[in-house]
């Protein structure tokens, strides 16, 4: 999963026409460590559909505080540089929900860009 350092690397992430999923994070998430050791096989899964990146909370709050990121981990699938949907919740997040999610977002993406 890319980290994502700044905004501008954030704005070229999900800018492209291809579905980005950010994901929010931050060091002293427990829930967040709960999701690490299974998050490369979901990337891997999903490879094909969509790009996932990371961005820790506590490093970016003024980009945190623009998305209203409140909980961790969070999930926000972007298109274009538009927000599609999100999963956000105070929760923990189980691979199950995580790949419900994606699944959500593949099809929400698909809805509103038509295969040519």
């Amino acid at each position: 999963m890319q980290k994502i350092a700044n905004d501008a690397e954030f704005r070229e992430a999900v800018g492209g026409d291809r579905l980005t999923v950010a994901v929010f994070k931050a060091t002293w998430c427990k829930d967040c460590h709960f999701i690490d050791p299974f998050m490369p096989a979901v990337e891997a899964d999903y490879a094909d559909k969509l790009a996932l990146i990371e961005i820790d909370r506590d490093e970016m709050p003024e980009l945190c505080e623009e998305l209203n990121i409140l909980g961790i981990p969070s999930f926000i699938a972007f298109k274009n540089g538009q927000e599609l949907v999100r999963f956000v919740s105070k929760l923990r997040k189980t691979r199950e929900e995580i790949e419900q999610f994606l699944d959500r977002a593949v099809a929400v993406a698909e809805a509103i860009t038509p295969s040519k």
